[in-house]
């Protein structure tokens, strides 16, 4: 079982929509894509032009075709004559590797300040000059008269090292166990302005980039919502494009964890005093935080002690339920965890480990995870921890 880890990405600053405009080509003879590069050490003098084939090989290391590599001259300068380029516009990413490397479609984005990549918008007939630094090739590429696609990339682009750069949680590389939260919390704060963006974006390409660039490992566990959104909004639009049936495979509300909106599963589960119930009987009067932990989770204990007690302290008589259900495998461990931390609401478990029907059922791996519920079973919110938790709990009850 893992516990939220740090995504390298980001978001926000500026501008979050990008318009609903139509790139035509020019009337103007085709030219080759061309540009200017200022090289230092340790990079090479040539530069990659690379198709994603699908969704998930966007932004995606060692994946993608290269189409073709083009040397810098001592000018600086580059051009791509050999590429047949189609009639409509189509996602390419161009990128320059350290010398030595020897894999042209590698994308070092750990930090996006420092990505060698740039997603890139080309068609027959529309002129294409860019100009780029090696050392910071992402972040200072430019584009000469960009089309409306290529701006709204730019925009993304400004938009994702924004944040990046103003938060520091996401600028450290490693988290201890006591400080995972935040992390999660800076990760859906860093999320929020991208998913904006691709949730308006009319433009197909920047909308996929943002939807990859939120998520660069393909794990959606922790918003879901927002992948269901993009696949109804784009599969609306292009029923027949085989990018939005990828999109709409991965989307697909049967394989995505439980939703906002969505009624939880009336799950029969094997409880710390010996019985079996049903998870929608031991739902509280007005609100239940179904919260799903392990006494080997530290976030987990902290939330117990920290959060979870003192909300259950205030709210219980007021119609407010906790139902905790661990993912220990033994049941000494599970029980002394629940007596230590002093949380005296329900607790369920099978005592399986990782290997739980119930996270099967709800379709989730990572924790610590919750579910808020009305007294329906109604999901209201989901994954709300510390200080936005005890938020929601008092304001529904206000």
């Amino acid at each position: 079982m893992r516990y939220p880890f740090v995504l390298y990405f980001a978001l926000c600053l500026g501008q979050t929509q990008c318009q609903a405009q139509t790139s035509q080509p020019s009337d103007k003879p085709s030219l080759p894509p061309s540009g200017t590069l200022l090289l230092s050490e340790p990079w090479k003098p040539v530069v990659y032009l690379i198709q994603p084939r699908q969704f998930n090989e966007i932004a995606t290391a060692y994946s993608g075709a290269v189409l073709d590599s083009a040397v810098v001259s001592d000018e600086g300068t580059f051009a791509f004559p050999r590429v047949q380029l189609p009639p409509q516009p189509t996602l390419y990413q161009l990128c320059v590797q350290r010398k030595g490397n020897r894999f042209p479609n590698q994308l070092m984005d750990d930090n996006p300040l420092l990505a060698n990549y740039m997603p890139i918008v080309l068609q027959a007939g529309q002129v294409f000059r860019c100009a780029a630094n090696a050392a910071r090739f992402q972040a200072t590429f430019t584009i000469d008269r960009p089309s409306a696609e290529n701006e709204a990339l730019a925009r993304l682009r400004n938009l994702r090292h924004g944040a990046y750069a103003r938060d520091s949680l996401l600028l450290s590389t490693h988290a201890d166990e006591a400080s995972l939260l935040d992390h999660e919390a800076a990760v859906q704060r860093f999320r929020a302005p991208l998913t904006v963006f691709s949730d308006t974006c009319k433009a197909f390409w920047p909308a996929l980039v943002a939807a990859r660039w939120v998520s660069p490992a393909g794990d959606y566990e922790r918003n879901p919502e927002f992948l269901s959104r993009l696949c109804a909004q784009w599969d609306a639009q292009r029923p027949n494009d085989p990018w939005v049936k990828q999109l709409c495979a991965i989307g697909d509300k049967e394989r995505l964890p439980v939703m906002v909106g969505d009624a939880i599963p009336d799950y029969p589960l094997p409880m710390l005093a010996g019985d079996t119930v049903a998870l929608k009987s031991l739902l509280g009067k007005k609100l239940t935080v179904l919260d799903i932990w392990a006494s080997w989770c530290m976030p987990c204990r902290r939330e117990n002690r920290d959060w979870l007690l003192p909300l259950w302290n205030r709210y219980a008589k007021q119609g407010l339920q906790i139902v905790g259900y661990s993912l220990d495998s033994g049941a000494a461990a599970w029980k002394a965890a629940v007596a230590k931390d002093g949380a005296v609401w329900p607790h369920a478990s099978h005592l399986s480990g990782d290997a739980t029907p119930f996270l099967e059922t709800l379709r989730i791996r990572t924790i610590p995870a919750n579910f808020i519920l009305n007294a329906q079973g109604k999901v209201l919110a989901k994954n709300l921890h510390g200080a936005a938790l005890e938020a929601f709990v008092a304001d529904y009850f206000k």
